[in-house]
Order: C-alpha cells, then sequence, then structure tokens
C-alpha cells in the first residue's frame, strides 16, 4: 500500500477500540500503537500513523475489521477543559439511568453525575477493591478477571443494577461505575479517555 494510493483521512478509536487498548495497566504492541492514536491533542491522519512505524501498515486492515479504529474526515481536537468540569457533563451518557460515577486509583472519586455524593464514593471504593481484586488475580494467571464485571439483583440477570468498567491511562487506573444499562458503545466514552490521556500530569494534580 503506498502513499500515492491511499485515501487520507483521519483516524480515531471506537469506543470498542478504546476498550481494547486502555484494558490493562501494561499494554501490549498492539495496544500500545492504538493508545497513540489519542495521544496528541488532535485526530492523525492515517497516513501520518501508518508510516510513524513500518508496523502500523501491517496493523492497520486488522484494527479496522476488529471494529477498534474508524476513519474521521474532519479535523477533531480533545476537550480543550478542565476536567473536572467535563466530566460530570460527559459521563452521564455512559449509564441508562444517567448515574455514573469516575474512581481512580484508591477508591478516590473523580467524577460523579446522577449519584449522590455519599452514593458515589461508596460505590467508588468498591470499584478500587474490584480493581485491586482483578489484579490479583491476574497475576495468578486468570486473564478474565481484567475485563468488565455487572451486579444483578434480578435472578433472571437480564440487566444490571451497576457495572464496573476498568481502564488504565498511563499505568493509572481508573474505574467507571455505571448504574443500569451500560452505553458503553457511545462517542463519549472515547471523548473521557482523550480528554484524562492528554490532560496528563495536570488531571493528577
Amino acid at each position: 500500500m503506498s502513499n500515492e494510493t491511499f485515501p487520507l483521512f483521519n483516524i480515531a478509536l471506537t469506543p470498542a477500540g478504546v476498550l481494547y487498548a486502555f484494558s490493562q495497566k501494561v499494554p501490549d504492541a498492539t495496544q500500545a500503537k492504538l493508545q497513540s492514536i489519542l495521544s496528541a491533542k488532535a485526530l492523525p491522519r492515517v497516513d501520518v500513523w501508518m508510516y510513524k512505524e513500518t508496523a502500523h501498515e501491517a496493523l492497520l486492515d486488522h484494527v479496522f475489521s476488529a471494529g477498534w479504529i474508524q476513519r474521521v474526515h474532519r479535523d477533531l481536537t480533545a476537550p480543550d477543559v478542565k476536567l473536572d468540569e467535563f466530566l460530570s457533563h460527559v459521563i452521564a451518557g455512559l449509564s441508562g439511568e444517567r448515574r455514573v460515577a469516575l474512581a481512580s486509583t484508591g477508591g478516590f472519586c473523580i467524577s460523579h453525575s446522577g449519584y449522590s455524593l455519599e452514593e458515589a464514593e461508596a460505590l467508588c471504593v468498591a470499584a478500587a477493591d474490584f480493581t485491586e481484586f482483578a489484579e490479583r488475580q491476574r497475576s495468578r494467571g486468570w486473564q478474565g478477571a481484567s475485563r468488565m464485571a455487572s451486579f444483578h439483583e434480578d435472578v433472571t440477570m437480564m440487566m444490571p443494577t451497576t457495572s464496573f468498567v476498568p481502564f488504565w491511562v498511563d499505568g493509572n487506573d481508573y474505574c467507571l461505575v455505571i448504574a443500569g444499562e451500560p452505553l458503553l458503545n457511545n462517542p463519549v466514552l472515547v471523548e473521557l479517555v482523550w480528554g484524562i490521556q492528554t490532560a496528563g500530569t495536570r488531571f493528577l494534580k
């Protein structure tokens, strides 16, 4: 595939791509390459991203077919606002009940929407406990423990009451706490992780 024949467009991670790329504290080679798409203030053009490393060209067809990246035919930039103001407005869209909290290392409640502060803080501590549990299980060889978890009150287990969705940005662990139906196939998830990643150390202060 040559530069002369390759159509030019920007690329972005899909929600599924975000869930895959940021699902481990230490990303593998494919995950690291996907994370690089959201490492800058603007989306990369596909030819720039592909030829940055030769391995990207071989990867392109695979990640497109897996549904991890998508074409974007306009220039988009990362959220340019203070994250503490941005998060509470954005994360509600990830829940069918519009109740979401975001936890960081140690169960600190970074932001919440729809929950009372007391509820959010209790759930964020529970999310941190789950993340630590999953990490212990992964160290014992159960890689399935790195995935999301849902909790049910209905015996049919059709709709969760609460879901935990862990992810890692630059080695820091976070966990979404989502009430009711998780609406993860949502561009809001991409905005959330992109905003956290580009904010870097400013967000952690």
